[in-house]
Protein backbone atom coordinates (compact mmCIF):
# COMPACT_ATOMS: atom_id res chain seq x y z
CA UNK A 1 0.00 0.00 0.00
CA UNK A 2 1.20 3.72 -0.82
CA UNK A 3 1.82 6.25 1.75
CA UNK A 4 -0.53 7.94 3.52
CA UNK A 5 -1.01 11.46 5.74
CA UNK A 6 -3.50 13.11 6.96
CA UNK A 7 -4.44 16.24 4.97
CA UNK A 8 -4.24 19.42 7.38
CA UNK A 9 -7.92 21.19 5.93
CA UNK A 10 -9.15 24.14 6.61
CA UNK A 11 -11.70 25.28 3.36
CA UNK A 12 -9.41 28.55 2.94
CA UNK A 13 -6.27 26.82 1.92
CA UNK A 14 -7.77 25.01 -0.47
CA UNK A 15 -10.60 27.31 -2.04
CA UNK A 16 -10.27 29.09 -5.45
CA UNK A 17 -13.74 30.38 -6.01
CA UNK A 18 -12.59 33.35 -3.73
CA UNK A 19 -12.03 37.40 -4.25
CA UNK A 20 -8.93 37.41 -3.07
CA UNK A 21 -7.63 34.50 -5.30
CA UNK A 22 -3.54 34.08 -4.67
CA UNK A 23 -1.67 31.16 -6.29
CA UNK A 24 -0.99 29.23 -2.76
CA UNK A 25 -5.11 28.60 -3.14
CA UNK A 26 -5.11 27.53 -6.54
CA UNK A 27 -1.90 25.12 -5.50
CA UNK A 28 -3.69 24.03 -2.60
CA UNK A 29 -6.66 22.91 -4.20
CA UNK A 30 -4.99 21.47 -6.69
CA UNK A 31 -3.06 19.03 -4.33
CA UNK A 32 -6.16 18.34 -2.52
CA UNK A 33 -7.33 17.23 -5.74
CA UNK A 34 -4.77 15.42 -7.33
CA UNK A 35 -4.13 13.28 -3.98
CA UNK A 36 -8.13 12.21 -3.49
CA UNK A 37 -7.90 11.09 -7.37
CA UNK A 38 -4.26 9.60 -7.57
CA UNK A 39 -3.36 8.62 -4.08
CA UNK A 40 -4.26 5.14 -4.28
CA UNK A 41 -4.19 4.73 -0.22
CA UNK A 42 -7.02 2.45 0.85
CA UNK A 43 -8.51 5.71 3.06
CA UNK A 44 -8.05 9.43 3.56
CA UNK A 45 -7.29 11.19 6.84
CA UNK A 46 -8.41 14.56 6.98
CA UNK A 47 -7.14 16.72 10.59
CA UNK A 48 -9.38 19.80 10.88
CA UNK A 49 -10.50 22.20 14.06
CA UNK A 50 -14.09 21.21 13.70
CA UNK A 51 -16.39 18.67 12.30
CA UNK A 52 -17.93 21.50 10.15
CA UNK A 53 -14.75 21.41 8.22
CA UNK A 54 -14.09 17.73 8.05
CA UNK A 55 -17.36 17.31 6.54
CA UNK A 56 -16.36 19.96 3.76
CA UNK A 57 -13.86 17.97 3.12
CA UNK A 58 -15.98 15.09 2.48
CA UNK A 59 -18.18 16.92 0.32
CA UNK A 60 -15.31 17.76 -2.01
CA UNK A 61 -14.14 14.13 -2.46
CA UNK A 62 -17.83 13.35 -3.07
CA UNK A 63 -17.86 15.81 -5.78
CA UNK A 64 -14.54 13.74 -7.37
CA UNK A 65 -16.66 10.68 -7.45
CA UNK A 66 -13.95 9.12 -4.47
CA UNK A 67 -16.21 7.04 -1.84
CA UNK A 68 -13.34 5.79 -0.07
CA UNK A 69 -13.22 6.13 4.04
CA UNK A 70 -12.39 9.10 5.43
CA UNK A 71 -11.57 9.69 8.98
CA UNK A 72 -11.48 12.49 11.03
CA UNK A 73 -8.44 13.04 13.45
CA UNK A 74 -9.29 16.42 15.38
CA UNK A 75 -6.70 19.30 15.10
CA UNK A 76 -6.54 19.20 19.32
CA UNK A 77 -5.84 16.11 19.17
CA UNK A 78 -2.61 15.85 17.59
CA UNK A 79 -1.30 12.40 19.17
CA UNK A 80 -3.90 10.87 16.95
CA UNK A 81 -1.76 11.74 13.80
CA UNK A 82 0.18 8.27 14.26
CA UNK A 83 -2.94 6.61 12.71
CA UNK A 84 -1.83 8.44 9.39
CA UNK A 85 1.47 8.05 10.06
CA UNK A 86 2.27 11.61 8.35
CA UNK A 87 0.18 15.42 8.16
CA UNK A 88 0.72 17.54 4.69
CA UNK A 89 0.06 21.19 5.90
CA UNK A 90 -0.44 23.52 3.00
CA UNK A 91 2.55 25.87 3.90
CA UNK A 92 5.78 26.48 5.74
CA UNK A 93 4.81 26.51 9.68
CA UNK A 94 6.39 22.84 10.56
CA UNK A 95 7.90 24.68 13.78
CA UNK A 96 4.11 25.00 15.18
CA UNK A 97 2.92 21.83 14.42
CA UNK A 98 6.42 20.24 15.70
CA UNK A 99 5.91 22.04 19.61
CA UNK A 100 2.43 20.67 19.16
CA UNK A 101 3.51 17.09 18.65
CA UNK A 102 6.72 17.56 21.15
CA UNK A 103 4.59 16.72 24.26
CA UNK A 104 3.61 13.08 22.77
CA UNK A 105 6.04 10.74 21.36
CA UNK A 106 8.33 12.76 18.46
CA UNK A 107 8.34 9.24 16.50
CA UNK A 108 5.22 9.29 15.98
CA UNK A 109 4.58 10.72 13.02
CA UNK A 110 6.06 12.68 9.88
CA UNK A 111 5.37 16.29 9.40
CA UNK A 112 5.58 17.82 5.65
CA UNK A 113 4.87 21.11 4.52
CA UNK A 114 5.50 23.46 1.68
CA UNK A 115 6.83 26.64 0.35
CA UNK A 116 4.52 29.24 -1.82
CA UNK A 117 5.90 32.70 -0.93
CA UNK A 118 9.25 33.04 1.30
CA UNK A 119 9.81 36.74 1.49
CA UNK A 120 6.65 37.54 4.15
CA UNK A 121 7.91 37.93 7.85
CA UNK A 122 5.91 35.20 9.15
CA UNK A 123 6.80 33.25 6.37
CA UNK A 124 10.61 33.89 7.05
CA UNK A 125 10.08 33.46 10.83
CA UNK A 126 8.61 30.13 9.72
CA UNK A 127 11.32 29.25 7.91
CA UNK A 128 13.88 30.41 11.21
CA UNK A 129 11.67 27.87 13.16
CA UNK A 130 13.53 24.55 11.43
CA UNK A 131 16.52 26.18 13.62
CA UNK A 132 14.69 26.45 17.07
CA UNK A 133 11.70 24.33 17.02
CA UNK A 134 11.64 20.61 17.93
CA UNK A 135 11.45 19.22 13.93
CA UNK A 136 13.36 16.17 13.32
CA UNK A 137 15.21 14.59 10.23
CA UNK A 138 11.98 12.80 9.19
CA UNK A 139 10.12 15.68 8.96
CA UNK A 140 10.25 17.88 5.54
CA UNK A 141 9.79 21.11 3.98
CA UNK A 142 9.30 20.75 0.47
CA UNK A 143 10.82 23.40 -1.70
CA UNK A 144 8.85 24.01 -4.95
CA UNK A 145 11.79 24.78 -7.02
CA UNK A 146 15.54 24.70 -7.07
CA UNK A 147 15.79 27.89 -6.48
CA UNK A 148 13.80 28.62 -3.77
CA UNK A 149 15.34 25.53 -1.75
CA UNK A 150 18.80 28.24 -2.32
CA UNK A 151 16.24 30.68 -0.81
CA UNK A 152 15.42 28.78 1.82
CA UNK A 153 18.93 27.48 2.33
CA UNK A 154 20.23 30.71 2.22
CA UNK A 155 17.89 32.14 5.10
CA UNK A 156 18.46 29.39 7.20
CA UNK A 157 22.37 29.76 6.98
CA UNK A 158 22.32 33.62 7.99
CA UNK A 159 19.90 32.72 10.62
CA UNK A 160 22.11 29.91 11.83
CA UNK A 161 25.07 31.51 11.87
CA UNK A 162 23.26 34.42 13.93
CA UNK A 163 22.18 31.42 16.64
CA UNK A 164 25.35 30.57 16.70
CA UNK A 165 27.07 34.18 17.25
CA UNK A 166 24.26 34.75 20.14
CA UNK A 167 24.85 32.13 21.99
CA UNK A 168 28.80 31.62 21.06
CA UNK A 169 28.28 28.49 19.50
CA UNK A 170 28.57 26.92 16.09
CA UNK A 171 26.17 27.80 13.22
CA UNK A 172 22.65 25.89 14.24
CA UNK A 173 21.32 23.59 11.56
CA UNK A 174 18.17 22.55 10.69
CA UNK A 175 17.58 18.76 11.44
CA UNK A 176 14.32 18.37 8.73
CA UNK A 177 14.56 17.44 5.33
CA UNK A 178 14.45 20.00 2.10
CA UNK A 179 13.28 18.14 -0.55
CA UNK A 180 12.57 19.57 -4.39
CA UNK A 181 9.37 18.75 -5.57
CA UNK A 182 7.23 21.01 -7.55
CA UNK A 183 3.35 22.68 -7.61
CA UNK A 184 1.27 20.21 -10.07
CA UNK A 185 -1.39 20.33 -12.35
CA UNK A 186 -4.62 18.41 -13.84
CA UNK A 187 -3.16 17.77 -17.13
CA UNK A 188 -6.03 15.83 -18.34
CA UNK A 189 -8.61 19.00 -17.12
CA UNK A 190 -6.49 21.58 -19.56
CA UNK A 191 -5.01 19.84 -22.43
CA UNK A 192 -7.20 20.71 -25.18
CA UNK A 193 -9.95 18.02 -26.06
CA UNK A 194 -12.61 16.81 -28.70
CA UNK A 195 -14.31 20.21 -28.42
CA UNK A 196 -11.93 22.48 -28.10
CA UNK A 197 -12.02 23.87 -31.41
CA UNK A 198 -15.71 24.77 -31.17
CA UNK A 199 -15.09 26.23 -27.78
CA UNK A 200 -12.07 28.24 -28.83
CA UNK A 201 -13.95 29.84 -31.97
CA UNK A 202 -17.24 30.53 -29.17
CA UNK A 203 -14.99 32.27 -26.73
CA UNK A 204 -13.01 34.42 -29.84
CA UNK A 205 -16.29 35.20 -31.16
CA UNK A 206 -17.57 36.55 -27.66
CA UNK A 207 -14.42 38.48 -27.38
CA UNK A 208 -14.61 39.96 -30.67
CA UNK A 209 -11.32 38.11 -31.72
CA UNK A 210 -11.18 37.58 -35.63
CA UNK A 211 -9.18 34.70 -37.05
CA UNK A 212 -6.83 36.13 -38.73
CA UNK A 213 -5.48 37.86 -34.94
CA UNK A 214 -2.75 36.18 -32.96
CA UNK A 215 -3.40 36.18 -29.28
CA UNK A 216 -1.06 36.41 -26.44
CA UNK A 217 -2.17 35.57 -22.72
CA UNK A 218 -1.34 36.52 -19.45
CA UNK A 219 -2.80 34.59 -16.59
CA UNK A 220 -2.62 35.39 -13.14
CA UNK A 221 -3.08 38.14 -10.40
CA UNK A 222 -2.81 41.30 -12.11
CA UNK A 223 -0.31 43.62 -9.86
CA UNK A 224 2.45 45.51 -11.72
CA UNK A 225 3.93 45.70 -7.78
CA UNK A 226 3.74 42.29 -6.23
CA UNK A 227 3.11 39.35 -9.29
CA UNK A 228 5.00 40.72 -12.42
CA UNK A 229 5.64 44.71 -13.76
CA UNK A 230 3.21 44.31 -17.13
CA UNK A 231 5.71 46.86 -19.54
CA UNK A 232 8.58 44.24 -20.81
CA UNK A 233 5.54 42.40 -21.67
CA UNK A 234 4.07 45.60 -23.51
CA UNK A 235 7.12 46.89 -25.04
CA UNK A 236 8.60 43.70 -25.99
CA UNK A 237 4.64 43.42 -28.26
CA UNK A 238 4.76 46.68 -29.07
CA UNK A 239 8.26 46.09 -31.25
CA UNK A 240 7.56 42.58 -32.15
CA UNK A 241 4.31 43.61 -33.43
CA UNK A 242 5.40 46.61 -35.35
CA UNK A 243 7.98 44.28 -36.73
CA UNK A 244 6.13 41.40 -37.84
CA UNK A 245 2.95 43.18 -38.91
CA UNK A 246 0.78 40.94 -37.34
CA UNK A 247 -2.75 41.94 -35.67
CA UNK A 248 -2.00 40.91 -31.62
CA UNK A 249 -4.76 40.92 -29.20
CA UNK A 250 -3.42 40.90 -25.43
CA UNK A 251 -5.80 39.13 -22.77
CA UNK A 252 -4.59 39.68 -19.39
CA UNK A 253 -6.55 37.15 -17.56
CA UNK A 254 -6.82 37.83 -13.72
CA UNK A 255 -8.39 40.19 -11.18
CA UNK A 256 -7.51 43.41 -10.25
CA UNK A 257 -6.82 44.42 -6.26
CA UNK A 258 -8.17 48.01 -6.66
CA UNK A 259 -9.76 49.97 -9.39
CA UNK A 260 -6.45 52.68 -8.87
CA UNK A 261 -4.21 49.14 -10.21
CA UNK A 262 -7.09 48.69 -12.90
CA UNK A 263 -6.27 51.98 -14.20
CA UNK A 264 -2.59 51.65 -13.63
CA UNK A 265 -2.83 48.53 -16.06
CA UNK A 266 -5.02 50.04 -18.76
CA UNK A 267 -3.04 53.05 -18.93
CA UNK A 268 -0.28 51.43 -19.12
CA UNK A 269 -1.16 49.13 -22.01
CA UNK A 270 -2.27 52.40 -23.86
CA UNK A 271 0.80 54.06 -23.75
CA UNK A 272 3.43 51.19 -24.17
CA UNK A 273 1.94 48.97 -27.04
CA UNK A 274 -0.76 50.85 -28.81
CA UNK A 275 -0.82 48.81 -31.78
CA UNK A 276 -1.72 45.65 -29.52
CA UNK A 277 -5.54 45.78 -28.26
CA UNK A 278 -5.68 44.81 -24.91
CA UNK A 279 -8.51 42.76 -23.12
CA UNK A 280 -8.79 42.50 -19.58
CA UNK A 281 -10.91 39.13 -18.26
CA UNK A 282 -11.65 37.83 -14.82
CA UNK A 283 -10.02 35.80 -14.72
CA UNK A 284 -11.86 34.05 -11.26
CA UNK A 285 -15.05 32.90 -13.74
CA UNK A 286 -14.83 29.65 -14.42
CA UNK A 287 -15.90 30.05 -17.85
CA UNK A 288 -12.69 31.94 -18.59
CA UNK A 289 -10.61 29.64 -15.91
CA UNK A 290 -11.19 26.74 -18.07
CA UNK A 291 -11.52 28.09 -21.75
CA UNK A 292 -9.19 31.06 -22.01
CA UNK A 293 -5.64 28.68 -22.62
CA UNK A 294 -7.25 27.27 -25.98
CA UNK A 295 -8.84 30.87 -27.08
CA UNK A 296 -4.83 31.82 -26.87
CA UNK A 297 -1.39 30.96 -29.27
CA UNK A 298 1.45 32.45 -26.82
CA UNK A 299 1.21 32.10 -23.35
CA UNK A 300 3.78 34.78 -21.68
CA UNK A 301 4.69 35.07 -17.99
CA UNK A 302 7.07 37.85 -17.21
CA UNK A 303 7.33 37.49 -13.67
CA UNK A 304 9.93 40.14 -11.94
CA UNK A 305 8.95 39.24 -7.97
CA UNK A 306 10.86 38.45 -4.59
CA UNK A 307 7.26 36.76 -3.98
CA UNK A 308 7.58 34.43 -6.70
CA UNK A 309 8.86 30.94 -5.82
CA UNK A 310 7.43 28.57 -8.36
CA UNK A 311 5.12 29.91 -11.20
CA UNK A 312 2.00 27.48 -11.79
CA UNK A 313 0.51 29.16 -14.99
CA UNK A 314 3.10 28.86 -17.18
CA UNK A 315 3.32 24.88 -16.36
CA UNK A 316 -0.64 24.92 -16.73
CA UNK A 317 0.15 26.93 -20.47
CA UNK A 318 2.38 23.95 -21.06
CA UNK A 319 -0.50 21.63 -20.17
CA UNK A 320 -3.01 23.38 -22.24
CA UNK A 321 -0.33 22.83 -25.79
CA UNK A 322 0.83 26.85 -25.29
CA UNK A 323 4.07 27.69 -26.08
CA UNK A 324 5.27 29.86 -23.13
CA UNK A 325 8.03 32.77 -23.44
CA UNK A 326 8.70 33.50 -19.53
CA UNK A 327 11.35 35.48 -17.36
CA UNK A 328 14.34 33.48 -16.41
CA UNK A 329 13.58 33.98 -13.34
CA UNK A 330 13.37 31.41 -9.90
CA UNK A 331 11.19 28.48 -10.29
CA UNK A 332 10.25 29.25 -13.96
CA UNK A 333 13.94 28.38 -15.37
CA UNK A 334 13.13 24.86 -13.72
CA UNK A 335 9.52 24.17 -15.19
CA UNK A 336 10.49 25.80 -18.92
CA UNK A 337 13.02 24.24 -21.40
CA UNK A 338 14.49 26.95 -23.26
CA UNK A 339 14.20 26.51 -27.21
CA UNK A 340 12.68 23.42 -26.04
CA UNK A 341 8.68 24.47 -24.89
CA UNK A 342 9.24 27.93 -24.96
CA UNK A 343 11.83 30.54 -24.87
CA UNK A 344 13.26 31.97 -21.38
CA UNK A 345 13.85 36.09 -20.99
CA UNK A 346 16.75 37.43 -19.48
CA UNK A 347 16.60 39.09 -16.41
CA UNK A 348 18.66 41.44 -14.39
CA UNK A 349 18.84 42.05 -10.53
CA UNK A 350 21.01 44.43 -8.21
CA UNK A 351 24.00 42.94 -6.28
CA UNK A 352 23.90 41.69 -2.73
CA UNK A 353 24.08 44.36 -0.51
CA UNK A 354 21.64 46.61 -2.86
CA UNK A 355 18.47 45.97 -0.58
CA UNK A 356 19.30 46.63 3.62
CA UNK A 357 17.43 49.44 3.61
CA UNK A 358 14.55 48.18 2.08
CA UNK A 359 14.45 45.54 4.50
CA UNK A 360 14.75 47.51 7.66
CA UNK A 361 12.08 50.38 6.13
CA UNK A 362 10.10 47.00 5.94
CA UNK A 363 10.65 45.65 9.72
CA UNK A 364 10.07 48.54 11.64
CA UNK A 365 6.89 49.28 9.68
CA UNK A 366 7.93 52.47 7.49
CA UNK A 367 6.85 50.27 4.73
CA UNK A 368 4.20 48.17 4.09
CA UNK A 369 4.37 44.50 2.96
CA UNK A 370 3.47 45.93 -0.36
CA UNK A 371 5.52 48.84 -0.65
CA UNK A 372 8.50 46.75 0.16
CA UNK A 373 8.17 43.72 -2.62
CA UNK A 374 6.96 46.72 -5.01
CA UNK A 375 10.39 48.91 -4.30
CA UNK A 376 12.20 45.30 -4.50
CA UNK A 377 10.67 44.47 -8.25
CA UNK A 378 11.14 48.24 -9.19
CA UNK A 379 15.46 47.67 -9.47
CA UNK A 380 14.85 44.16 -11.30
CA UNK A 381 14.82 44.15 -14.50
CA UNK A 382 13.24 41.54 -17.34
CA UNK A 383 15.14 42.26 -20.79
CA UNK A 384 13.06 44.48 -22.89
CA UNK A 385 14.93 43.91 -26.36
CA UNK A 386 15.31 39.59 -25.95
CA UNK A 387 11.34 40.09 -25.14
CA UNK A 388 10.84 41.26 -28.15
CA UNK A 389 12.87 38.61 -30.25
CA UNK A 390 11.09 36.09 -28.31
CA UNK A 391 7.50 37.36 -29.59
CA UNK A 392 8.92 37.87 -33.01
CA UNK A 393 10.30 34.53 -33.14
CA UNK A 394 7.07 32.51 -32.54
CA UNK A 395 4.75 35.06 -34.21
CA UNK A 396 5.86 34.81 -36.98
CA UNK A 397 6.15 30.88 -37.36
CA UNK A 398 2.97 28.70 -36.83
CA UNK A 399 5.03 25.82 -37.19
CA UNK A 400 7.41 26.83 -33.85
CA UNK A 401 4.45 27.81 -32.22
CA UNK A 402 2.79 24.13 -32.31
CA UNK A 403 5.77 21.96 -31.94
CA UNK A 404 6.87 23.88 -28.95
CA UNK A 405 3.32 23.39 -27.50
CA UNK A 406 3.39 19.88 -28.36
CA UNK A 407 6.78 19.42 -26.25
CA UNK A 408 4.91 21.42 -23.47
CA UNK A 409 2.63 19.52 -23.40
CA UNK A 410 4.54 15.88 -23.11
CA UNK A 411 6.72 17.55 -20.44
CA UNK A 412 3.76 18.72 -18.14
CA UNK A 413 2.29 14.98 -18.25
CA UNK A 414 5.80 13.52 -17.80
CA UNK A 415 7.32 16.24 -14.64
CA UNK A 416 4.22 17.97 -13.19
CA UNK A 417 0.86 15.69 -13.82
CA UNK A 418 -0.62 15.35 -10.23
CA UNK A 419 0.27 11.73 -10.86
CA UNK A 420 3.39 12.08 -10.84
CA UNK A 421 3.48 14.86 -8.01
CA UNK A 422 1.50 12.94 -5.66
CA UNK A 423 3.61 9.61 -5.82
CA UNK A 424 6.88 11.55 -5.26
CA UNK A 425 5.24 13.08 -2.09
CA UNK A 426 4.33 9.04 -1.29
CA UNK A 427 7.99 8.21 -2.34
CA UNK A 428 9.19 11.46 0.07
CA UNK A 429 6.59 10.32 3.45
CA UNK A 430 8.44 6.13 2.79
CA UNK A 431 11.20 7.61 3.35
CA UNK A 432 10.51 9.90 6.18
CA UNK A 433 8.37 6.83 7.98
CA UNK A 434 12.09 4.68 7.12
CA UNK A 435 13.96 7.40 9.35
CA UNK A 436 11.47 7.17 11.98
CA UNK A 437 11.24 3.48 12.56
CA UNK A 438 15.59 4.01 12.58
CA UNK A 439 14.87 5.47 15.91
CA UNK A 440 11.95 3.95 16.91
CA UNK A 441 12.37 2.55 20.72
CA UNK A 442 15.34 4.94 21.16
CA UNK A 443 14.58 7.65 24.09
CA UNK A 444 12.89 10.65 23.01
CA UNK A 445 12.72 14.36 25.03
CA UNK A 446 9.29 14.97 25.53
CA UNK A 447 8.50 18.57 26.53
CA UNK A 448 5.90 21.47 25.70
CA UNK A 449 6.89 24.51 24.32
CA UNK A 450 8.75 27.08 26.82
CA UNK A 451 6.77 29.87 25.49
CA UNK A 452 3.30 27.85 26.45
CA UNK A 453 4.51 26.43 29.60
CA UNK A 454 2.70 24.96 32.71
CA UNK A 455 1.42 28.04 34.20
CA UNK A 456 1.31 26.55 38.10
CA UNK A 457 5.38 26.45 37.08
CA UNK A 458 5.08 29.81 35.50
CA UNK A 459 2.97 31.74 38.13
CA UNK A 460 4.20 29.25 41.46
CA UNK A 461 5.06 32.66 43.52
CA UNK A 462 1.85 34.14 42.81
CA UNK A 463 0.30 32.24 45.46
CA UNK A 464 0.60 33.00 49.47
CA UNK A 465 1.34 28.81 49.45
CA UNK A 466 1.78 26.34 47.48
CA UNK A 467 -0.75 22.78 47.62
CA UNK A 468 1.21 19.52 46.07
CA UNK A 469 1.16 15.36 47.10
CA UNK A 470 2.80 16.50 50.29
CA UNK A 471 -0.11 18.71 51.33
CA UNK A 472 -2.80 17.59 53.51
CA UNK A 473 -6.38 18.86 52.85
CA UNK A 474 -9.53 18.86 55.51
CA UNK A 475 -13.54 19.25 55.46
CA UNK A 476 -14.26 22.76 56.05
CA UNK A 477 -17.54 21.71 56.98
CA UNK A 478 -20.08 19.46 57.78
CA UNK A 479 -22.17 17.75 55.08
CA UNK A 480 -19.80 18.07 52.33
CA UNK A 481 -21.53 15.89 49.72
CA UNK A 482 -24.85 18.09 49.69
CA UNK A 483 -23.21 21.07 49.60
CA UNK A 484 -20.95 19.67 47.02
CA UNK A 485 -24.00 19.00 44.81
CA UNK A 486 -25.26 22.19 45.35
CA UNK A 487 -22.28 24.42 44.31
CA UNK A 488 -21.03 22.13 41.72
CA UNK A 489 -24.19 22.54 40.29
CA UNK A 490 -23.69 26.18 39.53
CA UNK A 491 -22.69 26.65 36.22
CA UNK A 492 -19.61 29.18 37.56
CA UNK A 493 -18.12 26.36 39.18
CA UNK A 494 -18.65 23.31 36.73
CA UNK A 495 -17.23 24.42 33.96
CA UNK A 496 -13.39 23.30 34.49
CA UNK A 497 -14.90 19.58 35.23
CA UNK A 498 -13.24 17.88 32.73
CA UNK A 499 -9.72 19.07 33.93
CA UNK A 500 -10.67 17.36 37.06
CA UNK A 501 -10.18 13.82 38.73
CA UNK A 502 -13.89 12.57 38.13
CA UNK A 503 -17.19 13.14 39.82
CA UNK A 504 -16.76 9.58 40.95
CA UNK A 505 -13.41 10.19 42.52
CA UNK A 506 -14.36 13.59 43.97
CA UNK A 507 -17.25 12.31 45.58
CA UNK A 508 -14.91 9.41 47.23
CA UNK A 509 -12.52 11.90 48.14
CA UNK A 510 -15.12 13.76 49.90
CA UNK A 511 -16.36 11.01 52.21
CA UNK A 512 -13.08 10.18 52.76
CA UNK A 513 -12.96 13.79 54.05
CA UNK A 514 -15.57 13.22 56.29
CA UNK A 515 -14.30 10.40 58.06
CA UNK A 516 -10.98 11.88 58.63
CA UNK A 517 -12.01 14.21 60.72
CA UNK A 518 -9.02 17.17 61.68
CA UNK A 519 -5.86 15.61 60.66
CA UNK A 520 -7.30 15.81 57.32
CA UNK A 521 -5.93 13.76 54.12
CA UNK A 522 -2.23 13.22 53.17
CA UNK A 523 -2.92 14.00 49.14
CA UNK A 524 -0.02 11.42 48.45
CA UNK A 525 -2.14 8.80 49.80
CA UNK A 526 -4.84 9.28 47.38
CA UNK A 527 -2.39 9.78 44.67
CA UNK A 528 -1.28 6.47 45.65
CA UNK A 529 -4.26 4.82 44.71
CA UNK A 530 -5.37 6.66 41.75
CA UNK A 531 -2.16 6.78 40.11
CA UNK A 532 1.03 8.92 39.56
CA UNK A 533 -0.62 10.11 36.08
CA UNK A 534 -3.95 11.70 38.13
CA UNK A 535 -0.88 13.91 39.85
CA UNK A 536 -2.47 17.22 38.32
CA UNK A 537 -6.22 16.57 37.80
CA UNK A 538 -6.15 15.46 41.59
CA UNK A 539 -4.05 18.90 42.59
CA UNK A 540 -6.83 21.02 40.51
CA UNK A 541 -9.84 19.44 42.70
CA UNK A 542 -7.85 19.63 45.59
CA UNK A 543 -7.64 23.25 44.99
CA UNK A 544 -11.08 23.79 43.22
CA UNK A 545 -12.80 22.15 46.87
CA UNK A 546 -10.98 24.37 48.67
CA UNK A 547 -12.42 27.59 46.33
CA UNK A 548 -15.69 25.86 47.45
CA UNK A 549 -14.99 26.03 50.69
CA UNK A 550 -15.67 22.54 50.93
CA UNK A 551 -11.89 21.81 52.04
CA UNK A 552 -8.82 23.45 53.21
CA UNK A 553 -5.20 23.11 53.61
CA UNK A 554 -3.84 22.06 56.82
CA UNK A 555 -0.22 23.87 57.88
Amino acid sequence: MKANAAILYHPEGYNTRRGKLMGRHAAGEGFLRGFIQHAGVDRFFACTESEEHFQQFQKVQKQLGNKLPAHWLPEARPERLAEAGAIFFPGPDLGRLAWKRSGDDPTAYSLTGVTHTICTHRVMESIGELLTAPVQEWDALICTSPAVRQGVGNVLEDYGRYLGERFGAAPVRTRAQLPVIPLGVDCDALEPGPGAKKSRRLLRERLGISKNELVVLFFGRLSFHAKAHPLPMYLGLEQASRATGKKVVLIQAGWFANEAIQKAFTQGAQAACPSVRSLFVDGRKEEFRKGIWHVADIFCSLSDNVQETFGLTPVEAMAAGLPVIASDWNGYRGTLQHDVTGLLVPTLIPAPGSGGDLARRHHIGRDSYDHYIGYVSQAIAVDVTETARAFIALMGNAELRRSMGERGQARARSVFDWRIIVNQYQELWTELAARRQAVAGAPMPRREHPLRADPFTVFSHYGTRVLDEHSRIAAAQSSLLTEYKKLSALSMNNFAFRTFISPDEIQALLLRLEQAGEKGVLLNDVLAELGQEQRAPLLRSAGWLCKLGLARALP
